[in-house]
């Protein structure tokens, strides 16, 4: 293979540094925005359906799984209010005055705000799952890369000794 495999051994420990490089970003903007959607729900010092001693203790909703909890236990009150949309205009339209249409329509905007929030949570969790698998990858490549340069480059070195001794 001689300097064939010397330069692939390069184009894969440069792919390898690629790859390391991406999967970082990808680790960094995941935390990042996970971060964000913690301290954005933080803001909405919201503390529906957690429990009384979470909230002697200063807690928040502010992860997925509260998140969640505090969707569905809304979208059920919302429920009770009327079973859908439709039931509750009764055929009608929308009414700015009418108290239960801005319970209701309020509840849908916390739920979906909710529902948001732990999509976005599962989002950031994918994306650092595929930037730690491109930093393994990237790890691999570098030391595949690594070993075919120095293969080559030692097979290349007793070929020529072996040229220059016949």
């Amino acid at each position: 293979m001689g300097r064939f495999g010397q330069y692939m051994g390069i184009v894969v420990v440069l792919l390898g540094l690629v790859s390391l490089v991406l999967g970082g970003l990808f680790v960094a903007q995941s935390i990042g925005k996970s971060h964000w959607i913690s301290e954005r729900a933080r803001v909405e010092k919201l503390t529906f359906s957690l429990t009384p001693e979470q909230i002697a203790k200063g807690d928040l909703v502010d992860s997925a799984s509260e998140m969640k909890k505090a969707a569905d236990t809304i979208g059920e009150h919302r429920r009770a209010i009327a079973p859908s949309y439709q039931e509750l205009l009764g055929g009608g339209r929308f009414d700015p005055t009418n108290p239960q249409h801005i319970t209701y329509s309020q509840a849908m905007n916390l739920e979906n705000y909710l529902y948001m929030g732990q999509l976005g949570f599962g989002v950031t969790q994918v994306v650092l799952g595929a930037g730690v698998f491109m930093i393994v990858v990237g790890v691999a490549l570098l030391v595949i890369g690594i070993v075919l340069f120095t293969l080559n480059k030692r097979k290349s070195k007793v070929l020529s000794e072996a040229t220059v001794s016949s």
